[in-house]
């Protein structure tokens, strides 16, 4: 539904998003991730057709957003940082400005207030309808500026950090919304907060400084990041040498203390991918007559990736990033200034 190939932004000297690649199947949601100033607005501005890429190419439901750019925008639902909500509109007044903008001139009054009425029910804003958007909190103005991205049934939806600036009970309302749009829709969300993706995407694309590091589901980016499968057992060995014991088990590659707490010890075992020891593990616990007091898997948290690769961004299998020249070495700026950052701002008015 969507696939963009080697995408690369330029700013004057400054490169702001550098060969970046990657694709979104039919219904699914993906998670773009990654520091602030990473380069996922830019890829997003450029996605939607708000800016041209300076090279590479994007497609939306088989259109090219630079050559077809009326079409790819057709399908795409765009919901940027900053809602681009009128503060003196009421909020149906804005949809339907909205919905005349964007539906076709054959849809009659009736279908535009259908789809109207439509949207405000399913992002839960219909209370709203009377109230001005200026009076609107930021949770309902980001309800608001979904059921816009919406009102036309796109195929895309492309969401640029959905859940900035809104408290905890916020966040979960518009998280559930987003999970619900899942199947029906292809969306892309950016986020630099990590339970955004863990909570609320199939994939995830981390970038860092406009290039991208890892594709990938989570519990991949574990399995490639770590090299073995890796369990943590707790026994109560009776003060035997339980790490010698379990480092026998066929397919043990490594066996080391994690904690002990007078007889009662946990080790960490890392494995060989293809080998799944839980039962020869449980079976040696039991045969020696030990306790077996715990016995778990043990994965990366998405925190744990994203630090990892975003501290060493040298890409993993399955990356399409580049390594090149450093910063430092190119003329661009430190790492405290944000690419997108150097991106032309327009907020004078705003974009349906």
């Amino acid at each position: 539904m969507i696939e963009v190939q080697h995408l690369t932004k330029r700013y004057g000297p400054f490169t702001a998003v550098d060969d970046v690649s990657f694709r979104a199947e039919k219904g699914e949601i993906l998670g773009l991730l990654g520091p602030n100033g990473a380069g996922k607005t830019t890829t997003m501005r450029v996605l939607t057709g708000y800016m041209p890429a300076t090279e590479g190419s994007a497609t939306v439901a088989g259109f090219d957003v630079f050559s077809k750019p009326i079409e790819a925008k057709r399908r795409t639902g765009y919901l940027p940082e900053t809602p681009p909500l009128y503060p003196d509109m009421t909020v149906s007044e804005y949809l339907t400005f909205v919905a005349k903008l964007k539906l076709p001139a054959s849809v009659s009054k009736a279908e535009r207030t259908s789809r109207v009425n439509g949207v405000m029910a399913k992002t839960h804003i219909v209370d709203m309808a009377k109230r001005h958007c200026s009076k609107l909190s930021k949770g309902y103005k980001q309800r608001v500026g979904l059921a816009q991205a919406l009102i036309h049934e796109p195929e895309v939806l492309i969401l640029d950090e959905p859940t900035a600036g809104l408290d905890p009970k916020q966040i979960i309302e518009v998280r559930d919304l987003i999970r619900s749009l899942a199947g029906d829709h292809t969306v892309i969300l950016s986020t630099h907060i990590l339970p955004e993706v863990s909570q609320t995407c199939q994939r995830v694309v981390i970038i860092n400084r406009g290039r991208v590091v890892a594709v990938d589901t989570p519990d991949n980016l574990t399995r490639q990041l770590k090299g073995s499968a890796t369990l943590y057992v707790q026994v109560d060995a009776g003060g035997a040498d339980a790490a010698t014991a379990l480092s026998a088990v066929s397919g043990v590659r490594h066996v080391s203390e994690l904690d002990r707490h007078e007889q009662m010890v946990g080790f960490e075992i890392a494995a060989d991918m293809d080998r799944d020891i839980r039962r020869d593990v449980a079976r040696l616990v039991v045969d020696k007559g030990w306790g077996l007091l715990e016995l778990r898997p043990l994965r990366l948290s998405l925190e744990d990736i994203f630090l990892q690769l975003t501290t060493d961004e040298s890409p993993i299998d399955g990356a399409r990033g580049t390594q090149d020249t450093p910063a430092a070495m190119t003329g661009a700026p430190p790492p405290d200034v944000a690419p997108d950052d150097q991106a032309p701002q327009s907020e004078a008015t705003p974009h349906a």
